[in-house]
């Protein structure tokens, strides 16, 4: 009975390079995490996007650290294109967080592609939280390099090590 089970399960993958992760990402992972039976945070490099500020070892912990009272989230490290590891994990449904209209252009068309390559697996939009839709990891990064007071973007852990990232490089 218990395999039965397991291949009714709702599985979703939140794809995303998490560098570092913020509120706005957990606001989004809550919401999905109550929509579906297990979601996996797969954490990318992303060839687009510059250098990551944090290794994978050191994003995989912030997101754990983060995530300690989400039971059905769990994080993996993933590579190469995100509906082939969708399909690799049996998730239906990748979730994709739209802050802005500008999001919806860019997500739009990669949401057709992921149709086009495995149409399977759906893309779901979920917006976060109104206080959270002018904030993501660039900005973040931005005001902890200047010293600024992050606190009120990121889980505690996440603040310490940026701190502790950005007092180094200046010393």
């Amino acid at each position: 009975m218990k395999k039965a089970r397991e291949d009714t399960l709702k599985i979703a993958i939140y794809p995303g390079s998490f560098d570092p992760i913020t509120y706005g990402h957990l606001d989004v992972l809550e919401r999905a995490a109550t929509l579906f039976d297990r979601v996996i945070v797969a954490m990318a490099a992303n060839s687009g996007k510059e250098p990551s500020l944090f290794t994978l070892k050191e994003r995989h912990e912030m997101i754990l650290e983060a995530i300690s009272n989400l039971h059905n989230v769990e994080v993996m490290d993933a590579m190469g294109l995100m509906v082939d590891f969708a399909k690799e994990h049996d998730a239906i449904a990748l979730i994709r967080g739209l802050r802005a209209i500008s999001d919806f252009e860019y997500e739009f068309q990669m949401a057709l592609m992921n149709r086009k390559l495995h149409p399977r697996v759906i893309t779901v939009f979920l917006m976060p939280h109104d206080s959270y839709t002018y904030l993501n990891s660039t900005i973040v990064r931005e005001v902890a390099s200047f010293g600024g007071d992050i606190s009120q973007f990121v889980p505690p852990g996440v603040a310490v090590r940026l701190t502790e990232k950005f007092s180094k490089s200046k010393g």
